[in-house]
């Protein structure tokens, strides 16, 4: 199939871009089009305007306590990238194939606000933060208040994600990341994303986020809470996964029952607890 026709403006700076997409309510913007594209081919959005982002000046990578990484950065290079936290590189080869992540960005896949996507998984997970710029200004946006469900977040119309801003790793904090799909570069069947500090050998601001069984990064504060204060052993991670299993409610598919996901999540969350624990030490 081919898209409907549509008006197509190549920006020039962030102040052209915003003015573009806020003069036309039915406008999209695109840089790595990875998702776009083909939801544009099969008419699932049909967008009067295209606003291309890749001359508007976001992409760039800059440390300054944060990395912060401008939202049309190549997935590829920021996979690359030794200041990126180790979470974030661990995810990475995760996020499609590495065709499409030579071409998507890392701005896009936050935007895009897919539940299955490991991008936003892991900046929930580190507490990073969203920077969006539109007619108003701009603004810091936390990844839990920032994603709604799936494919829709609280971006205001005429805004656009300009920067991501990722923490960077600190003392005796440990993080892991594991994902379970069919096949590699497949969507997840569930994705979890676990950040842990090690203080006097008792587990501490434990920060546990869920994916692809749920609508968007997920957190469950009472799975966190037992964990808080103990020392992880492999019977602790195991009866925190069963706690996971328990709290999510994923809906199934043709892929996969209900009952498998919820057990699949626990014991990825056993692994990647287990994992980070031991990389805190």
């Amino acid at each position: 199939m081919k898209p409907v026709a549509f008006e197509y403006v190549a920006a020039r700076s962030l102040e052209e871009a915003i003015e573009a997409i806020g003069r036309d309510e039915d406008a999209k913007p695109i840089a790595g089009g990875q998702s776009l594209v083909p939801a544009l081919n099969m008419r699932l959005v049909r967008p009067t305007l295209l606003v291309d982002l890749n001359r508007a000046g976001l992409d760039g990578i800059e440390s300054d306590g944060v990395l912060r990484v401008g939202a049309t950065v190549r997935q590829t290079t920021l996979e690359h990238d030794v200041r990126a936290h180790p979470l974030l590189r661990e995810a990475m080869p995760f996020v499609g194939h590495f065709v499409t992540r030579n071409r998507g960005t890392v701005g896009g896949s936050v935007a895009h606000a897919d539940g299955s996507a490991e991008i936003p998984l892991c900046l929930s997970a580190l507490g990073g933060t969203i920077v969006a710029e539109g007619p108003r200004g701009r603004r810091e946006i936390d990844p839990d208040a920032f994603f709604v469900t799936h494919f829709l977040t609280t971006l205001e119309p005429g805004e656009l994600v300009v920067e991501t801003l990722w923490p960077p790793p600190e003392e005796f904090e440990g993080a892991a990341f594991e994902e379970f799909a069919l096949r590699a570069g497949d969507y997840a069947l569930s994705m979890v994303a676990v950040v842990v500090k090690r203080v006097e050998d008792m587990a501490a601001d434990v920060r546990i986020r869920i994916g692809a069984v749920t609508d968007r990064p997920t957190g469950f504060a009472d799975v966190e809470a037992a964990l808080d204060g103990s020392f992880v052993t492999p019977a602790v991670a195991r009866e925190a996964g069963a706690l996971a299993a328990a709290a999510v409610d994923p809906g199934g598919s043709i892929h996969a029952t209900p009952e498998y996901l919820r057990a699949l999540t626990g014991t990825l969350v056993e692994r990647a607890l287990l994992r980070a624990w031991e990389r805190a030490a």
